[in-house]
């Protein structure tokens, strides 16, 4: 059957026998706090307005407060452009979890699309905000590798030595984590279950597990 469009996602057809599980996309304004780090950036601003407050108010009160007004006037356009980029970056990104793979296209002004087939992922972790969303990082076996600067920002933060893709700032994401352990269990047990090739050796199956990075963060 042909696959549900959702904005040219899969680029192919659906194998028979595979299923879509979930889909969705990051909540940009999660998406702006942790991975365009925004609340650092305000934090920066704010502290660099008190301090030119600080420096100029001896002399005058008056050019102490245009000289913090001016930095929180960057600081509100920095923030501006920060947020318009976790939109954009929400709006052109879609995540599907199907029986047998995670898939993801990403990309704001050029599309591109990773497709990792259950077999590719020995382990994901959950790590769970404050807010209800959550993010999702997925370990790859030894034979898949995808560059940090390719997968950024929909990549775990500070693994880039073996980047692991991560489906970012998601709503609900304990529910989506459950979806898609359930499926990794499914695969691998289906895997251990297929017959071997006559006179090859049983391969052993796959042990994928989701493991809680983070029950709870801000």
């Amino acid at each position: 059957m042909k696959a549900v469009n959702l904005e040219l996602l899969l680029p192919t057809d659906i194998p028979a026998g595979e299923r879509i599980l979930w889909h969705g996309r990051p909540q940009w304004f999660s998406l702006a706090r942790r991975a365009f780090r925004a609340d650092f950036v305000a934090g920066y601003f704010a502290l660099t307005a008190l301090a030119n407050f600080a420096l100029a108010a001896p002399d005058s009160l008056a050019a102490a407060a245009l000289a913090a007004a001016r930095t929180l006037g960057a600081g509100a356009l920095g923030l501006c452009l920060l947020m318009g980029l976790a939109w954009l970056s929400s709006r052109t990104t879609l995540y599907v979890v199907t029986s047998r793979r995670v898939t993801m296209k990403i990309g704001i002004a050029l599309p591109v699309f990773f497709n990792l087939p259950f077999s590719s992922i020995p382990s994901a972790s959950l790590r769970c905000y404050g807010d209800g969303t959550g993010e999702i990082a997925l370990e790859l076996g030894p034979q898949t590798h995808i560059a940090y600067l390719h997968l950024w920002p929909h990549a775990k933060p500070f693994r880039v030595a073996r980047p692991q893709p991560a489906l970012r700032c998601v709503p609900d994401a304990a529910r989506v984590a459950e979806t898609l352990s359930r499926a990794l269990i499914a695969a691998a047990n289906q895997a251990q279950a297929a017959p071997a090739a006559p006179g090859a050796a049983p391969a052993p199956a796959p042990a994928p597990a989701l493991y809680p990075d983070a029950v709870a963060a801000a």
